[in-house]
């Protein structure tokens, strides 16, 4: 797959309507072998605020920093370094990340041959990964992991899920992770290596998800109150990543109050002990026997 990076990159980011956007997605595109048009498409779409938070080169500089650093490794390893620094760069509402329209430009306008490189893998790119929704177009995916789980203006938590794929996969889809303590509570079971793998990340979205139906996580783990001025703040006075190595620093909101986050993460890895998780009981039985035979 060949898709080259497009010639004319815009000096702002636009909004490309879902027919336009639509129209593009041929088999050529699918598979790499056809580039879209940016001058084109650049002149369909409806033009953003000429301010430097849309400002389109920062987006792509950093999309080719992210394949350069990821050469010698699969693209996935992109996600969790690309993730707190897109959402760093293109400082964004809510509700402005949201409008998928504005997610389609980036992809087919100024990066699909990122679209391509990062999903191509099976030697075609589903189309939703150009335009789909949030959990699964390629860059709304990413900057969503980053905004439902970082801890105020810490992206660590975010680097963490962005580490597995399932999680991505899975828990963007949930909206109880719009609650900040089930989000971080699911990423320090996933620090501590209670879930790893996709199976079990799976069981764990799923007991959290359930358990949502007769609990109330607002009442037993209550939020701190989000700080909309520090997020206004934050976007307005936009300042420059620091190297590759150093996590950029999100809106000064304040943390997640930590006995929230202790009695959510004991409840859910108490769920997640009884949860089915395919293959479990087998090795487990495995380990007995193994222990049995040694003795």
């Amino acid at each position: 797959m060949t898709t080259e990076k497009p010639s004319y990159i815009p000096e702002f980011l636009g909004l490309l309507d879902a027919e336009t956007a639509s129209e593009q997605l041929t088999e050529g595109l699918l598979t790499g072998t056809e580039n879209p048009r940016p001058i084109a498409l650049s002149d369909l779409a409806r033009p953003l605020p000429e301010e430097d938070r849309f400002r389109a080169e920062p987006v792509r500089a950093l999309l080719d920093r992210a394949m350069h650093l990821c050469r010698n490794e699969k693209p996935t390893a992109a996600d969790e370094w690309l993730a707190p620094r897109l959402h760093a760069t293109l400082r964004l509402t809510r509700a402005e990340a949201a409008d998928a329209e504005l997610w389609s430009y980036l992809a087919l306008v100024v990066a699909p041959d990122y679209v391509v490189w990062r999903h191509g893998g099976s030697g075609k790119v589903n189309a939703d990964r150009f335009q789909g929704p949030h959990y699964k177009q390629t860059f709304a995916r990413l900057w969503w992991a980053a905004e439902l789980f970082r801890d105020g203006g810490d992206y660590l938590p975010a680097v963490l899920t962005c580490r597995n794929q399932d999680m991505l996969n899975t828990a963007l889809r949930m909206d109880v992770m719009d609650h900040r303590p089930v989000a971080q509570s699911v990423a320090v079971l996933l620090s501590r290596g209670t879930v790893s793998t996709g199976r079990e990340v799976n069981a764990l979205c799923s007991v959290v998800n359930a358990a949502a139906m007769t609990l109330a996580y607002d009442v037993i783990a209550p939020d701190a109150e989000r700080d909309a001025n520090a997020v206004a703040d934050w976007i307005r006075y936009e300042t420059a990543l620091r190297g590759d190595l150093v996590l950029p620093t999100g809106p000064a909101e304040p943390h997640v109050p930590k006995g929230s986050v202790d009695t959510l993460t004991e409840l859910f890895a108490d769920l997640f002990k009884d949860a089915p998780v395919r293959g479990r009981d087998q090795e487990a039985d495995t380990a007995e026997a193994e222990e049995v035979t040694s003795s």
